[in-house]
C-alpha cells in the first residue's frame, strides 16, 4: 500500500525495553479475536470493521455514508485537526504511534496504533540509492513489545505485502521466496492484514486471479495460528493501471473472498496514482461507491453471523467443473444455519450443496437475490459464474454441527 512517511520512528525516538507484554489474543473454539482493548476496537457481535486506507478525515463523513467505520492511516499524522475531523465525523481511527499521538492517548477516537506499512518489503534506501533488505522479522515483535509497554490499552495493527499470498512477489528484495519469515511477523501485532491486488495487477502470474486474496488470508491465519484476526485489503480503483479498473462485481468477489476464508476485517485501497493521482478515487466514481455502500451493508447486516463460530461438518460443495472448485464458509447463529460459497476460479460451474444435518425438505433462501432453493434430504445445487458468490440462509435443520477455528 502507500507508504507512511513514519520512519524508524520506534528505534529512533524511544529507548525502552522489550519487556512483558499481554497476550496478542487468545485462540478459541468459536474465531480469532483480540483481548478486550479499554481503548480498541467496538467490542459488540453486530461491529465488524470495515476500514478505508490512509485518507483524508475531510472525507470521512463521505466513507461513513458508504458503510465506512474506521480509518486505518493518517497521512503524516495523526496531528491535531485530523483528530479533531475525525471527532467530529465519529470516525475512529488506527494510526501510528508517533509522540503526538501517544500524548493523545486520552482520544477515544484513536482505537489502534500500526506499524510502518510493509515492512517484509525491501525498504528504501533514499532517493535514488535504491532498496535495501526488508525489516527483519525479529523487529517487528520487539517494536510491537515497545508500543505496548507505551500504551498497553491499545491494540496494534501490521499490515504486510503481496507475498503474503504469492511467493514469488520479488519486491521482498533478497527475501523473496522466504514465506517462512510470516511467522516471526504475525507475532508482531494484535490484528494482521496484507495487500494484494489482483484485478490491476501487471503480472500474469497474478493478474485476473482473485483467489490469491483467498489464499493469503489462509496463509496468514496459517502462518499466526489463528491467534489474531486477519484482514484483507481490497481494491477499488485503476490504482497503478491505466486499462483496468475492479468492476463492482469483482470487488464484491474479492470482499467474499476473504471473508469466506476467515477474514475478520476489511480494509479498501482507495487511491489512483494512473492516469492521475486521486486519493479518494473510490469516492470518484459513483457505480464503484455505490456498490461498495452496498456491499458494506450486506456485511454488516451479517456481522453478528460473520463474527459467530465457523462450523465443521454442516455443508460441503462439489463443483460439476473440476477446474472451478466451489470453498464454503459454515456458520450457525441464533439456530439459523448459514452457507457462504464462493467460486475459486474465472469460470462457470454448478455447485451441489450437501448437508446431512438438515431436515429431509428446507428452503434454502439466497440472500439479497429474492430468490429460495428447494432442499432434498439436505442437497441443492445452484449455478456460479466467475467468482461467484451465493449467500445461502437456512431456517429447517436437525443435528448439531461441530465447531472449529478454520472455514
Amino acid at each position: 500500500m502507500r507508504r507512511l512517511p513514519i520512519g524508524n520512528w520506534i528505534l529512533s525516538t524511544l529507548v525502552l525495553s522489550a519487556g512483558a507484554i499481554p497476550a496478542c489474543g487468545q485462540s478459541s473454539t468459536s474465531a480469532p479475536t483480540t483481548q478486550a482493548f479499554a481503548h480498541g476496537l467496538i467490542a459488540r457481535p453486530d461491529y465488524f470493521p470495515i476500514a478505508v486506507w490512509l485518507q483524508d478525515p475531510k472525507n470521512a463523513s463521505r466513507y461513513k455514508a458508504i458503510g465506512i467505520n474506521l480509518y486505518v492511516g493518517l497521512w503524516k499524522g495523526p496531528t491535531a485537526e485530523q483528530l479533531l475531523v475525525l471527532e467530529k465525523a465519529e470516525m475512529p481511527v488506527i494510526c501510528a504511534p508517533t509522540e503526538y499521538g501517544l500524548k493523545n492517548q486520552d482520544r477515544r477516537i484513536i482505537v489502534g496504533w500500526m506499524h510502518e506499512d510493509e515492512p517484509d518489503n525491501a525498504q528504501s534506501l533514499g532517493p535514488e540509492k535504491g532498496y535495501g533488505p526488508p525489516i527483519t522479522p525479529e523487529r517487528i515483535p520487539a517494536d510491537y513489545r515497545r508500543i505496548h509497554l507505551l500504551d498497553p490499552s491499545r491494540p496494534v495493527l501490521l499490515n504486510l505485502g503481496q507475498a503474503v499470498a504469492w511467493n514469488d512477489w520479488y519486491g521482498r528484495g533478497v527475501r523473496t521466496r522466504h514465506p517462512e519469515d510470516y511467522a516471526q511477523y504475525a507475532q508482531g501485532a494484535d490484528i494482521l492484514s496484507f495487500d494484494i491486488y489482483p484485478v490491476t495487477h501487471d503480472r500474469k502470474e497474478v493478474s485476473g486471479n482473485l483467489w490469491l486474496v483467498g489464499q493469503g488470508v489462509e496463509r496468514l491465519r496459517d502462518w499466526s495460528q489463528d491467534r489474531q484476526p486477519v484482514w484483507a485489503c481490497i481494491e477499488t480503483t485503476h490504482i497503478s493501471n491505466p486499462q483496468v479498473r475492479p468492476t463492482p462485481e469483482q470487488i464484491r468477489s474479492l470482499v467474499w473472498m476473504a471473508l469466506v476464508h476467515g477474514a475478520r476485517g476489511l480494509v479498501y485501497f482507495a487511491h489512483e496514482f494512473k492516469p492521475r493521482f486521486i486519493e479518494a478515487g473510490l469516492l470518484t466514481y459513483p457505480e464503484i461507491s455505490q456498490a461498495v455502500g452496498k456491499i458494506n451493508r450486506q456485511v454488516a447486516g451479517l456481522a453478528p453471523v460473520l463474527n459467530s463460530p465457523t462450523l465443521s461438518g454442516l455443508a460441503t460443495a462439489s463443483s460439476s467443473n473440476p477446474a472451478v472448485p466451489i470453498h464454503v464458509l459454515n456458520k450457525d447463529y441464533g439456530g439459523t444455519v448459514y452457507v457462504f460459497a464462493i467460486a475459486m476460479r474465472d469460470g462457470e460451474t454448478t455447485g451441489r450443496f450437501r448437508a446431512p444435518g438438515l431436515g429431509p425438505q428446507a428452503t434454502v433462501k439466497v440472500l439479497d437475490e429474492n430468490r429460495s432453493i428447494a432442499a432434498r434430504d439436505g442437497e441443492w445445487e445452484d449455478s456460479f459464474q466467475a467468482y461467484g458468490v451465493h449467500l445461502y440462509q437456512v431456517d429447517q435443520r436437525s443435528g448439531s454441527p461441530s465447531t472449529r477455528n478454520a472455514p
